[in-house]
This record gives C-alpha cells, structure tokens and sequence, in this order.
C-alpha cells in the first residue's frame, strides 16, 4: 500500500471509528489495514490511535495528523484535477428518497456525462445520518435543523400541501377552516428527530396554528404515508412537488387550500471539519443548479427560520 492510499485509510478509519468498517471502504482485508496504520505509527514513531474493542478514536497526535492529511489529500485532489480537468474517485450522498426518484435521478444522467471519471453512491431515507461514522460525504435534509458541526447550504423550500382521499371526504366532510377539523382523523408521520407524530401545521396569515388529530396509523416513510391518504385512513401534509398527478386526477384532494402549511426548507449538509473535496464540491453545486429550479419553483419566499421541521 503506497503512502497516499494509507494517508487515505487512516482518514476513513478516524471517520468510520473502525478498522474494519474502513477496510471495507477502501476495498482491502481487516489485517491489511491494521499492518498498514502499524507501518505508518512506527515510520512516523508516535502512536496515531487509541484502540478498544468497541471504538478506535485518534490520539493527540492522531487528530493533528488527521488535519493535516485532510489538507493534503483535498489539496492533491485539486492538483489531479487541475492537471487532468476531472473529477475522479467515489461520493457518497443520501437524499430523500421521494426527492431522489423523481428529481435527481433524470438529471443524473448530465452530471455524469460531465464527470465520467466519478461513481456516485446514492442512498435514499427519511432517517438520521451520521455522515462521519456511515462515511457519507453529504446529505440533503428536509426541515429546520438543529445545531450541529455540520456545514448547511441552503437548496430552496418546498411548498407544502394538505389532501385527503376523495372517500375519506365523503365519511368525514370538507372542513372549511383549521376550526373545523374536530372530528377528523390524521395519518401520523413519525418525526426521525423525536420519534413522536408530526401535527397538522396551517397558517392564517402571519398566525401559525397546529392541530394534532387522532390517527389510529402511524408511518415512519413518505411513500407509504401518501398510499395510506390514497386508501383514506387520514389527512396528510406533504409537499406539492410529488403529487401533481394525485391532484390531477382526483385521487387525492386538497383541503384547506387558504390555510396552507408553512413551507419546508430543504438543505445540503457536509462535515465542517474536513476540507470540502472536488467530488463533493461540484456535486453540492449541481444540487443548487437542479433542486431550486425543480424542487422549489412553486414555493413562496418566506424564509427558512420561519419553515417548519421534519
């Protein structure tokens, strides 16, 4: 193994807190990868990293050199890149997955036509990612995010919307205002962040108003929410964007269209303390291309302080 492919290992095995999780990364065998960090700390004659049998995690020593190689590698890849014009290696992304079906796969193809040389790993969920220990490079969220030491670049907001069934209707009529909804039923959606069923969210001119309704179903995933509105268990709240063909023919209508939920903000997030690579880096910057147009194009401007959170 040459100098660089072990800088490499080393970096996925701080990140990853395993070796063996990090030889799987970098496509070699778990005592490989041990001999090779044993080479590299009796060359360097310090020790790089505290070993237990449930963690690896750098000594003093091993995080000053872990900044250092993260500069160094970022640095080569912009040399290689300066040098050939191309963007080469794997990325690992994990998007929303409505998010990812019906936007970024059709356009995946041009971004790949403009860098062959780079695969692209896309992994696709609602759930929480640890970019660091999962070895993801970026993820797109939807919703408010929390503090974090993760570096977010906005992507635009999704106008949301409210529907039912058409039999739903028929058993439990058209509300005509949030004051109407007693008696109704929701389909809950289980929030990743707190385990607990999101409320129904509207809105009255600048007054925000939440109404937690009954729902004997409770989903943790967004295709499986929207076939349940289908089969008119409840009202659900998603955005637009994925239901144009639902409201078009009739199998899912909107309810309380003057009273709309606040829109959701969605954004690109990336570790703070690794210097953003080529890879990542015009991978964000095609999200920016393609999700604002798309995704977003019929959102209004509120702001994303004001937005709602998944």
């Amino acid at each position: 193994m040459d100098r660089f492919a072990t800088l490499n290992l080393f970096l996925r095995i701080v990140d990853r807190g395993s070796f063996t999780a990090a030889a799987a990364d970098c496509g070699i065998s778990r005592p490989v990868a041990t001999a090779a960090i044993k080479r590299l700390e009796q060359r360097l004659g310090t020790r790089l990293l505290h070993r237990s049998t449930r963690h690896v995690r750098p000594t003093e020593e091993g995080a000053t050199y872990y900044r250092r190689c993260v500069a160094i590698l970022a640095d080569l890849e912009d040399a290689d890149r300066g040098a050939s014009g191309a963007v080469a290696g794997l990325l690992r992304a994990h998007v929303i997955g409505r998010l990812a079906r019906m936007i970024l796969l059709p356009a995946l193809p041009d971004f790949m036509t403009r860098h062959p040389a780079l695969t692209v790993h896309l992994g696709e969920g609602e759930r929480f990612v640890d970019l660091v220990r999962e070895g993801v490079d970026c993820v797109v969220r939807a919703g408010s995010l929390s503090d974090s030491d993760m570096i977010v670049r906005p992507l635009g907001v999704m106008e949301e919307v409210t529907l039912a069934s058409p039999t739903y209707l028929a058993r439990h009529g058209m509300p005509a205002s949030p004051d109407d909804l007693e008696g109704h039923q929701m389909i809950g959606f289980v929030s990743s962040r707190t385990g607990q069923p999101l409320p129904l969210e509207f809105t009255r001119g600048e007054e925000v108003i939440e109404r937690s309704l009954p729902a004997r179903l409770l989903v943790g995933g967004v295709d499986t929410y929207a076939e349940a509105a289908r089969l008119g268990f409840g009202i659900v709240q998603v955005p637009r964007y994925g239901f144009a063909d639902d409201l078009a023919n009739g199998t899912l209508i909107e309810v309380l269209p003057d009273f709309p939920p606040m829109p959701t903000p969605v954004s690109v997030l990336y570790p703070s303390n690794r210097q953003l690579s080529p890879r990542v880096r015009v991978f964000v910057e095609w999200l920016v291309e393609i999700i604002g147009p798309r995704l977003c194009q019929n959102a209004d401007e509120r702001s994303y302080a004001g937005a709602k959170a998944r």
